[in-house]
């Protein structure tokens, strides 16, 4: 049942044109879909919808990632209408110029790891850009 389904994300905003305005102008993304209280957006073969909500984002843990073909090139490009990247620098984890080196990752792809960034939308939601090491 489930493994034949399609899953996509869903993103919290308590402002949600404001999240809109983050999305198009800091992520080149536009809805494909609106609906009151909700945007929904797609991503290669993927889609999520970021919707109207009184809860805070935890910011936590990672609630969606993109796979890229190259990490630099996307947090370059990501940069320049202001993407701010997160620093991290505990045992296990360590980016350099916003960009972490991960060992072990994505066996099921056949890599020997993966290479990932972070940032935060305007609503405090935390999104990855993850690049397979093969």
């Amino acid at each position: 049942m489930l493994k034949d389904g399609d899953v996509a994300a869903r993103i919290p905003a308590q402002d949600l044109e404001r999240a809109r305005a983050f999305y198009s102008s800091k992520l080149g993304l536009d809805p494909i879909e609106e609906r009151p209280g909700g945007l929904r957006y797609k991503c290669g073969t993927g889609y999520f919808t970021v919707f109207q909500s009184t809860g805070l984002a935890s910011g936590e843990h990672t609630q969606m990632g993109w796979e890229v073909a190259d990490i630099e090139a996307t947090v370059s490009e990501l940069r320049r209408p202001g993407v701010e990247f997160e620093e991290y620098d505990f045992p296990g984890l360590k980016t350099v110029d916003g960009i972490a080196e991960i060992d072990g990752n994505y066996p099921s792809k056949r890599a020997s790891g993966e290479r990932g960034a972070w940032f935060r939308d305007s609503e405090g939601n935390l999104l990855g850009i993850g690049q397979t090491v093969k």
